[in-house]
């Protein structure tokens, strides 16, 4: 039988996709998940910068990373350059300093249009959810095992978990955008 409960733990694993996509957007605030996960190929393998090295941040507007092992830099330095950040790497040393630039008023509002993008294909996954928690619900009461009445009511608390969680999606749109042109 569907519980509420399947749409909350479901629904929480849509959220915190949405979040490490939204978190991998530029702003004009330094990030550490902005070049973190960006792949390398090194020493035959491919893996994510903070396998290779610390990624911090250094207000106002820069990504410091210390790499670990000196022959690490211009492979790192390479791929942050060739990814679609459109950032320049500063090598010194064992060190990889990027300056975020100011974002640009056409900049930001590319940006927001892409933020809103993911929001929505997330928000169609959510819907897809609910529908296939929906047609599991009727086919329960097709199978007898649940009365009209308990269909109602399961409908009607599926219902207020995914409005609960596209207020949570709206929320984290809302503030994205807030931190895009700030």
């Amino acid at each position: 039988m569907v519980q509420t409960e399947d749409i909350k733990r479901e629904g929480e694993a849509v959220l915190q996709n949405l979040k490490k996509a939204l978190s991998g957007v530029r702003t004009s605030r330094p990030q550490t998940a902005l070049v973190e996960d960006i792949r390398v190929e090194y020493y035959g393998q491919t893996m994510p910068i903070k396998q290779l090295g610390t990624v911090g941040v250094r207000p106002p507007r820069e990504i410091d990373i210390q790499v670990w092992d000196q022959n690490a830099v211009p492979v790192i330095a390479k791929a942050i350059e060739s990814s679609s950040l459109k950032l320049s790497a500063n090598i010194s040393g064992n060190s990889i300093k990027i300056n975020l630039p100011e974002l640009s008023q056409e900049r930001r509002e590319e940006l927001v249009k892409y933020v809103k993008k993911i929001t929505e294909e997330h928000k169609i996954e959510i819907r897809h959810l609910r529908d296939e928690i929906n047609k599991k619900v009727q086919t329960s009461f097709d199978e007898g095992e649940v009365s009209e009445d308990q269909k109602f009511k399961l409908k009607e608390g599926i219902q207020k978990e995914i409005d609960k969680i596209n207020g949570e999606v709206e929320n984290l749109l809302g503030a994205k955008i807030k931190e895009i042109e700030e």
